[in-house]
Protein backbone atom coordinates (compact mmCIF):
# COMPACT_ATOMS: atom_id res chain seq x y z
CA UNK A 1 0.00 0.00 0.00
CA UNK A 2 1.25 3.46 -0.90
CA UNK A 3 -0.08 6.87 0.05
CA UNK A 4 1.36 10.30 -0.76
CA UNK A 5 -0.76 12.83 1.06
CA UNK A 6 -0.82 16.27 2.68
CA UNK A 7 -2.80 15.15 5.71
CA UNK A 8 -1.34 14.04 9.04
CA UNK A 9 -1.63 10.38 9.97
CA UNK A 10 -1.40 8.42 13.20
CA UNK A 11 1.60 6.06 13.04
CA UNK A 12 0.22 3.84 15.81
CA UNK A 13 -3.11 3.37 14.06
CA UNK A 14 -1.32 2.74 10.76
CA UNK A 15 0.98 0.15 12.36
CA UNK A 16 -1.96 -1.62 13.99
CA UNK A 17 -3.94 -1.70 10.73
CA UNK A 18 -0.86 -2.96 8.88
CA UNK A 19 -0.30 -5.73 11.45
CA UNK A 20 -3.96 -6.76 11.28
CA UNK A 21 -3.68 -7.47 7.55
CA UNK A 22 -0.16 -9.00 7.63
CA UNK A 23 -1.32 -12.61 7.48
CA UNK A 24 1.54 -15.10 7.50
CA UNK A 25 4.09 -12.62 8.78
CA UNK A 26 6.49 -13.59 11.52
CA UNK A 27 7.98 -10.10 11.71
CA UNK A 28 6.79 -6.55 11.18
CA UNK A 29 9.17 -3.60 11.05
CA UNK A 30 7.97 0.00 11.15
CA UNK A 31 9.82 3.28 10.83
CA UNK A 32 8.36 6.74 11.28
CA UNK A 33 10.21 9.86 10.15
CA UNK A 34 9.69 13.16 11.96
CA UNK A 35 10.63 16.69 10.87
CA UNK A 36 13.59 17.52 13.07
CA UNK A 37 15.38 20.72 13.95
CA UNK A 38 18.96 19.87 14.82
CA UNK A 39 20.16 23.43 15.44
CA UNK A 40 17.05 25.33 16.63
CA UNK A 41 16.78 27.25 13.37
CA UNK A 42 14.03 25.42 11.49
CA UNK A 43 10.40 26.55 11.68
CA UNK A 44 8.91 24.33 9.00
CA UNK A 45 9.65 22.29 5.90
CA UNK A 46 7.80 22.52 2.61
CA UNK A 47 7.74 19.30 0.56
CA UNK A 48 6.82 19.42 -3.11
CA UNK A 49 6.27 16.60 -5.57
CA UNK A 50 4.80 15.81 -8.98
CA UNK A 51 1.63 13.73 -8.50
CA UNK A 52 1.75 10.55 -10.52
CA UNK A 53 5.51 10.63 -11.00
CA UNK A 54 6.17 10.38 -7.27
CA UNK A 55 3.78 7.48 -6.78
CA UNK A 56 5.22 5.58 -9.76
CA UNK A 57 8.76 5.99 -8.46
CA UNK A 58 7.88 4.84 -4.94
CA UNK A 59 5.77 1.94 -6.25
CA UNK A 60 8.81 0.78 -8.27
CA UNK A 61 10.94 0.91 -5.09
CA UNK A 62 8.33 -1.14 -3.27
CA UNK A 63 8.20 -3.68 -6.13
CA UNK A 64 11.98 -4.00 -5.97
CA UNK A 65 11.84 -4.60 -2.20
CA UNK A 66 9.15 -7.26 -2.68
CA UNK A 67 11.26 -9.02 -5.32
CA UNK A 68 14.45 -8.99 -3.22
CA UNK A 69 12.97 -10.07 0.11
CA UNK A 70 10.13 -12.38 1.05
CA UNK A 71 7.62 -9.71 2.04
CA UNK A 72 4.02 -10.51 2.79
CA UNK A 73 3.15 -6.80 2.75
CA UNK A 74 4.68 -3.33 2.58
CA UNK A 75 3.44 0.16 3.38
CA UNK A 76 4.82 3.59 2.53
CA UNK A 77 3.11 6.81 3.59
CA UNK A 78 4.80 10.10 2.72
CA UNK A 79 3.43 13.55 3.33
CA UNK A 80 3.83 16.69 1.26
CA UNK A 81 3.02 20.34 1.87
CA UNK A 82 4.04 22.45 4.83
CA UNK A 83 5.18 20.46 7.87
CA UNK A 84 6.16 21.93 11.23
CA UNK A 85 9.03 20.68 13.36
CA UNK A 86 7.91 17.56 15.23
CA UNK A 87 5.30 16.51 12.66
CA UNK A 88 5.32 13.04 11.18
CA UNK A 89 6.66 13.18 7.63
CA UNK A 90 6.68 9.54 6.53
CA UNK A 91 6.27 5.92 7.53
CA UNK A 92 7.57 2.62 6.18
CA UNK A 93 6.28 -0.76 7.30
CA UNK A 94 7.31 -4.18 6.07
CA UNK A 95 6.03 -7.64 6.95
CA UNK A 96 7.83 -10.91 6.23
CA UNK A 97 7.96 -14.48 7.49
CA UNK A 98 11.37 -13.74 9.08
CA UNK A 99 12.78 -10.62 10.73
CA UNK A 100 15.91 -10.36 8.58
CA UNK A 101 13.80 -9.85 5.47
CA UNK A 102 11.50 -7.34 7.17
CA UNK A 103 14.44 -5.30 8.51
CA UNK A 104 16.41 -5.37 5.25
CA UNK A 105 13.41 -4.38 3.12
CA UNK A 106 12.50 -1.54 5.50
CA UNK A 107 16.08 -0.21 5.49
CA UNK A 108 16.21 -0.46 1.69
CA UNK A 109 12.94 1.47 1.33
CA UNK A 110 14.02 4.15 3.81
CA UNK A 111 17.36 4.65 2.05
CA UNK A 112 15.76 4.87 -1.38
CA UNK A 113 12.97 7.17 -0.21
CA UNK A 114 15.54 9.52 1.29
CA UNK A 115 17.70 9.69 -1.84
CA UNK A 116 15.64 8.72 -4.87
CA UNK A 117 11.98 9.52 -4.27
CA UNK A 118 11.09 12.63 -6.29
CA UNK A 119 10.37 15.03 -3.45
CA UNK A 120 11.81 18.53 -3.22
CA UNK A 121 12.27 19.89 0.29
CA UNK A 122 12.60 23.51 1.30
CA UNK A 123 13.53 24.48 4.84
CA UNK A 124 12.00 27.62 6.33
CA UNK A 125 13.77 29.04 9.33
CA UNK A 126 15.05 32.08 11.14
CA UNK A 127 17.66 32.77 8.46
CA UNK A 128 15.21 32.49 5.55
CA UNK A 129 14.43 29.63 3.20
CA UNK A 130 16.68 27.19 1.37
CA UNK A 131 16.27 24.02 -0.67
CA UNK A 132 17.63 20.87 0.93
CA UNK A 133 20.58 19.50 -1.04
CA UNK A 134 21.45 15.83 -1.40
CA UNK A 135 23.81 14.62 1.31
CA UNK A 136 26.83 12.41 0.74
CA UNK A 137 25.83 10.20 3.69
CA UNK A 138 22.46 9.48 2.09
CA UNK A 139 24.10 8.64 -1.23
CA UNK A 140 26.65 6.42 0.53
CA UNK A 141 23.83 4.50 2.23
CA UNK A 142 22.59 3.36 -1.19
CA UNK A 143 25.88 1.58 -1.94
CA UNK A 144 24.96 -1.31 0.33
CA UNK A 145 22.00 -2.18 -1.89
Amino acid sequence: MLRVQPDPFDPGMEANAFAARAAGAGAIVTFTGIVRDTDARLAAMEIEHYPGMTERAIAAMMDQARSRWSLTDALVIHRHGRLAVGETIMMVATAAPHRAHAFAAAAFLMDYLKSRAPFWKKEMGVAGTSWVAAKDDDEDALKRW
